[in-house]
């Protein structure tokens, strides 16, 4: 693909100004020549005409950054969707992505039917393969979409999220006409849109509710040293736009180090958005200035919370050890403050940059991340106070059910979201070059990403999801979410043996941690420290 925004001009126009010219020549041989010649003429002025065709269309934003040539990964997907995988979409390493997932997400977004004949195309014998418990009687699906109340005693103002809503993406990383098609689709459909640790930009400002994310570099409400500005913040998130505010302690992809937005992302508007240099490099230190120990991070959730007018207020993590999380419930015990959610991000999620090493090796993954979280707010008596969200790899209705199934109470999709509005997974987010306008500052390359098309888009995606999720515990036999049990989802250990979420993980009872751990959970109750987090 083409470098930079001159690049892919030029590339753009390069192709209709050579097809233009080899008309004129191709004209000029067959007027000396013989008829062949018109033959080739009327066919490159038919190229020419689909050229300008692919630049004016709006459903396709290949075609509108790569007039023609575009054309080549649609028809290797017509022929045969395996060679568009091998050639177009596969990891610089040589791992394919899962093409069922990706298909699955582009036919919900573009409203196309997606039953496909002939069974499955899993291996449902293979070790790990998992599977929900279908009741012999299902029930009717629900009435209306359940929404989750998120505000716990000390909110004033609480606010119902919807059980799939867009995870934290910043602007910066997205384009501004990705992040203005997620929130006009987040107010078209009413659900929340994340607006990640890049700060609130005017592109968010489409009348879909914001959780507002505060990470460790404190943009949009910042000071010039870099440090927490609580008079910036307050004032921002007053906005009736803002529903919650979230503190960014860590996320799935790269747990553990700070953020890093290219210099050449670095607009002048993205600098004003951000509050930093324009053109300069901008790094999220990997660490907090405003909490050290987890009393420190009760405290800051109690103030942060006051500073937001009484708006539900929690923060994301990656889990990384079951004893941190135990020492945050811990102090959460000893101050008498509970954050109103906590999001839990697994580490197989992820749709920045970040080291290889990272992304393979360090967190953990959301079903363990959940099912901890989950029971150490169990364990400790205040389940009730906090909502879970869960975020890694989210993308369909089995999701959403086996989330909740696992300790959330709703679920939040970063990768699905992106690519409901056109991302093709070509991994050059990083460089600013993407070929669809999705992830690049360069405006040229944006222009491609027609917003209200794509807003369109984001609306039945997020829609099919949501109601494939309550058509799934229709056929469990279940009237709500509530009723999923551990025992409902089951998963083939090895050949010939099954068993249940019920038998695979340990499940505490209300209080238990502080009554009596039981002998799993005492060594990691007992070294879990509300003054200190642990190595």
């Amino acid at each position: 693909m083409c470098r930079g925004g001159y690049g892919c001009l030029v590339l753009r126009f390069f192709v209709l100004a050579g097809l233009v010219l080899l008309g004129a020549l191709t004209v000029l041989a067959a007027a000396i020549g013989g008829w062949g010649w018109w033959l080739l003429a009327a066919l490159l002025l038919v190229l020419a005409l689909v050229g300008c065709y692919d630049l004016l269309q709006r459903r396709h934003s290949i075609l509108r950054n790569y007039p023609v040539l575009g054309h080549l990964r649609f028809l290797l997907e017509g022929i045969r969707p395996e060679l568009q995988q091998y050639f177009i979409e596969r990891n610089y390493d040589g791992r394919p992505y899962d093409r069922d997932t990706r298909s699955a997400i582009y036919q919900r977004a573009k409203g196309i039917k997606e039953e496909q004949p002939y069974g499955t195309e899993r291996d449902l014998y293979a070790t790990g393969y998992e599977y929900l418990v279908h009741s012999t009687a299902p029930v009717p699906t629900m009435d209306a979409t359940p929404r989750v109340r998120i505000g716990g005693p000390d909110c004033t103002q609480p606010y119902d999220m919807a059980l799939l809503n867009v995870s934290a993406m910043s602007f910066g990383s997205l384009s501004a006409n990705a992040i203005e098609a997620l929130n006009r689709g987040a107010a078209i459909g009413g659900f929340a849109h994340d607006t990640g640790e890049g700060a609130i930009s005017p592109y968010h400002r489409n009348g879909g509710d914001l959780v507002w994310e505060i990470g460790s570099g404190y943009f949009g409400a910042r000071t010039d040293d870099g440090r927490f500005d609580e008079r910036e913040f307050a004032d921002k998130a007053a906005d009736d736009q803002v529903k919650m505010v979230s503190l960014k302690l860590s996320q799935g992809a790269k747990p553990g180090i700070g953020g890093v937005l290219p210099a050449a992302k670095v607009s002048a508007e993205i600098a004003r958005t951000r509050d930093i240099p324009q053109g300069e490099k901008c790094v999220s230190p990997a660490y907090h200035q405003v909490f050290s120990t987890p009393r420190e991070l009760m405290r800051f959730v109690a103030h942060f919370r006051e500073l937001a007018g009484g708006k539900p207020a929690g923060f994301k993590l990656c889990v990384g050890s079951r004893v941190d999380v135990l020492a945050i419930c811990k102090a959460m015990v000893a101050e008498g403050v509970t954050p109103d959610f906590i999001v839990v991000d697994g580490a197989e999620g992820g749709t920045g940059a970040a080291p290889l090493e990272y992304e393979d090796h360090v967190g953990m993954p959301l079903t363990e991340g959940l099912l901890t979280v989950h029971n150490a707010l169990v364990g400790v008596g205040l389940r009730d106070r906090v909502r879970i969200g869960a975020s890694g790899k989210v993308s369909s209705g089995i999701d959403v059910v086996k989330r909740i199934l696992q300790g959330a109470d709703y679920t939040n999709a970063a990768r699905a979201m992106m690519q409901a509005v056109g991302c093709i997974q070509s991994q050059k987010c990083h460089t600013n070059r993407c070929p669809v306008g999705v992830a690049t500052q360069d405006p040229k390359r944006m222009r491609a990403l027609h917003v209200p098309t794509k807003t369109e888009r984001v609306v039945r995606y997020q829609a099919a999801v949501v109601d494939q999720a309550t058509q799934v515990i229709a056929s469990m036999g279940l009237t709500s979410f509530e009723e999923l049990r551990p025992h409902m989802l089951r998963r083939r250990v090895h050949d010939g043996v099954i068993a249940s979420y019920a038998e695979l993980f340990d499940h505490l009872e209300p209080g238990q941690l502080l009554a009596e751990p039981p002998a799993s959970w005492e060594h990691d109750w007992v070294l879990a420290d509300p003054d200190r987090f642990r190595p």
